[in-house]
């Protein structure tokens, strides 16, 4: 089944993957206690970096070491991006409150993080195997109001400055719009899709393609609305 994932990302520089192609691979990853996971995502901090004065994002961060499928968490650290890669919010160390112990340790998450692993590494092994992972991941919430629409990607079309991304949604409440899009080097549109299922993903070489999300609103003014979403990237150790 990932073979199904690795022939589109490896020819294109992207793959969507649908929750319903995507579950029974994370399950043979040993997938477990997704709901207790996803419930996860109704405790983040506020993101207080937000350039554009924005407060419309939650957030937590972790980083973790994968060698050959052995996963570490690392002690907590600052996420940081250069403004080559994030002109609004880049250039500054940026620290998030870090994701929960019962988080990391989940199932749901680990399988994610060896799904990803075994995807990403043969792709990246010519001409040897790539012996080190650095891996950060993001839990993001986007919260969108009447008047205030929701963000996912403030920065635009851009790059992470990494090697590889997942971009995996885990719940849409109340929302519509948040189309992924995917441009070439040149900004060419090569794709676009909705994540609109919880375990819908996009995956990414980094390398070779951008990618941006179209702001949300919410469907029903009466109503709280958000987009959570799990953004995983794998950057080699030199």
């Amino acid at each position: 089944m990932i073979e199904e994932i690795a022939a589109p990302l490896a020819r294109d520089g992207f793959a969507y993957v649908p929750a319903s192609h995507l579950r029974p691979v994370l399950e043979a990853a040993g997938l477990q206690d997704w709901a207790s996971f996803a419930a996860s995502w109704d405790d983040l901090g506020l993101d207080t970096y937000m350039a554009d004065g924005g407060r419309y994002r939650k957030r937590r961060h972790a980083a973790f070491r994968v060698a050959r499928g052995v996963i570490e968490r690392k002690p907590h650290q600052a996420h940081y991006q250069s403004r080559d890669y994030n002109a609004l919010n880049g250039g500054i160390a940026r620290w998030f409150e870090p994701v929960t112990d019962r988080a990391a340790a989940s199932p749901a998450l680990r399988a994610i993080l060896a799904t990803c692993w075994a995807l990403f590494d043969p792709l990246s092994s010519a001409p040897s195997p790539i012996s080190l992972w650095h891996v950060e991941l993001h839990q993001f919430r986007i919260e969108a109001r009447v008047g205030a629409e929701g963000r996912p990607t403030p920065e635009g079309m851009h790059q992470d400055g990494v090697d590889w991304a997942l971009v995996l949604l885990v719940a849409r409440e109340n929302v519509a719009e948040g189309e992924t899009r995917i441009a070439g080097p040149d900004q060419a549109p090569l794709g676009s899709f909705t994540l609109a299922e919880p375990m819908d993903a996009a995956f990414v070489d980094d390398h070779r393609v951008f990618h941006g999300v179209t702001p949300v609103v919410p469907v029903d003014p009466a109503r709280p609305a958000h987009r959570d979403v799990l953004v995983v990237t794998f950057r080699q150790e030199r």
